[in-house]
């Protein structure tokens, strides 16, 4: 029985095809480990880091009582007032800002910080009736506002430290009085922005009636020389808005604010970086196919 002999072939030159024959496997291991790797989902990890940044303190005292429903700024003068403070929010993001609300009484909504996300969600969660449903009390307790604000302050080492007031009537509540905060906060070196907002004479404002809302017409009172004195005694200023234009163009204004160093301290989260990993994987099968079906194909 005559058989076939391969001896003759021992000493024959290999080709480069068959040297190349293991990157098949290499490959296919290649995409195994990838994919074992991408299942374990590797993350980076959390930390906090510490930098220098060029920012100011600032604290947002806002009016929310029941005549910041008037709508005489749209929709109303607290959602026109909620707005603008975002946008003045969003461009100052390496200063620390926190935010008081007041009413018959003051609270700190958020203390000062530079996650301003936090800050942003806190500011869009006061609602314009808060005063009306009860949660406070009623009225307009500007020295009570102005003195909460400042208290966030007074322990702060910025080189500018600063209160931006928005109210839209006079003081009637609270056991402070607005010019005994306001010397308070120039004994601490506390500069205060005062904002009126609100038409010069009337504004319409929604009062609830049987089925629906009846629109009557509320007279502006405003304590313009109120305000004026807080800001001259502070080394502040005065601004007077008649309309959502106007006070956006105040808060610009503002924003000129000069600024000083703050050291802080950021936290980063874990996030996923499996996608290199995926990528790698997905080449690797490929172009075993590829070379599969083109340079290493076999014919049965």
């Amino acid at each position: 029985m005559r058989m076939s002999d391969t001896s003759v072939f021992r000493f024959a030159p290999v080709s480069w095809k068959v040297r190349l024959m293991p990157l098949q496997m290499l490959l296919r291991v290649l995409t195994f480990t990838m994919i074992v790797i991408v299942l374990a989902r590797p993350q980076t990890r959390n930390s906090w880091s510490n930098k220098t940044i060029e920012g100011i303190d600032i604290m947002l005292a806002m009016d929310v009582s029941t005549s910041m429903l008037a709508e005489d700024l749209k929709p109303n003068r607290l959602d026109a007032a909620k707005q603008v403070a975002a946008e003045f929010i969003a461009g100052r993001p390496n200063d620390n800002i926190g935010l008081t609300i007041f009413a018959g009484e003051s609270f700190t909504q958020c203390p000062m910080t530079t996650d301003h996300s936090s800050l942003l969600s806190l500011l869009q969660n006061v609602r314009t009736d808060i005063a009306q449903r009860g949660l406070i009390e009623d009225g307009t307790a500007i020295g009570m506002g102005l003195a909460n604000a400042v208290s966030r302050l007074k322990d702060s080492k910025a080189k500018s430290r600063v209160v931006i007031l928005l109210t839209d009537g006079s003081n009637n509540r609270g056991d402070i009085s607005p010019m005994t905060a306001a010397d308070i906060a120039k004994s601490l070196g506390i500069r205060v922005y005062t904002v009126g907002v609100g038409s010069n004479k009337v504004a319409p404002y929604p009062m609830p009636v049987a089925g629906g809302v009846q629109y009557v017409n509320i007279p502006v009172e405003i304590d313009n020389e109120t305000l004026q004195s807080i800001a001259r005694a502070t080394d502040g200023d005065f601004y007077r808005a008649t309309n959502t234009k106007e006070l956006n163009q105040i808060y610009k204004e503002i924003d000129q604010l000069e600024k000083s160093k703050l050291n802080v301290k950021q936290y980063s989260k874990k996030y996923d970086v499996y996608q290199p990993f995926a990528i790698v994987a997905v080449l690797a099968l490929l172009l075993e196919l590829l070379l599969r079906i083109t340079v290493f194909r076999r014919i049965p």
